[in-house]
């Protein structure tokens, strides 16, 4: 029968999970992860399996606990409020904690050996997951006729994910939250609009609903 384990798993992936998301997946070392989970490396394999499993682990964890604004933008009642709300969610959560700025899914993959190439698909994978989600709710307001005849949904949707991925670079290199909302702004200065929508505004900066 084997030991039992004398520390929480949860809180264990939790920490490993912000040395991820501030080092990427290649800078994090077993060290950087012993020492923020305060557990040995035999026991976290025992715990989480290799390396590669435990980053899956913290990036599922990831999506459930900071990017659930993604299903609930893909809520809202026209396309420009879910564009909106993915920015502005984006631009808080990027800057939110100072000791990891940024975005796991980008600082994750932004440069990976040979060997890290699965965790790097990963990522990309999953990046490309929530641009189809997005590109099917925008194609669901052109049918509406919430976006104007002439809007390209994948286009659209390719250039709300290349903001939001701008943004997380921006905010890795040091830019503040109040910055990151004014490119949200002059991202949705121009955003098409079809014959059903309405002046919407843009959803508040200060939005909990992240």
């Amino acid at each position: 029968m084997g030991r039992h384990r004398e520390f929480d798993v949860e809180k264990a992936l939790d920490a490993a999970l912000c040395v991820f998301w501030r080092k990427g997946y290649e800078g994090a070392s077993y060290a950087d992860l012993t020492e923020a989970t305060g557990v040995e490396r035999p026991a976290l394999y025992s715990a989480f399996g290799n390396k590669e499993a435990l980053f899956r682990r913290a990036l599922a964890r990831y999506d459930e606990q900071y990017v659930d604004f993604i299903p609930k933008a893909l809520a809202l009642p026209t396309a420009r409020e879910v564009a909106a709300h993915i920015l502005y969610s984006t631009a808080d959560l990027n800057t939110r904690y100072a000791s990891h700025t940024g975005c796991l899914y980008i600082n994750g993959a932004l440069a990976v050996s040979d060997e890290a190439e699965p965790v790097r698909q990963a990522l990309i994978d999953g990046r490309a997951a929530g641009e189809a989600q997005i590109r099917e709710r925008f194609e669901r307001a052109k049918a509406e006729g919430d976006l104007p005849e002439t809007a390209k949904p994948g286009a659209l949707a390719a250039f709300v994910m290349a903001v939001s991925h701008g943004m997380a670079v921006q905010a890795k290199a040091g830019f503040s939250r109040e910055m990151l909302e004014a490119v949200a702004e002059q991202a949705l200065s121009t955003w098409p609009t079809g014959s059903s929508s309405g002046a919407s505004a843009p959803r508040s900066a200060g939005s909990k609903s992240v």
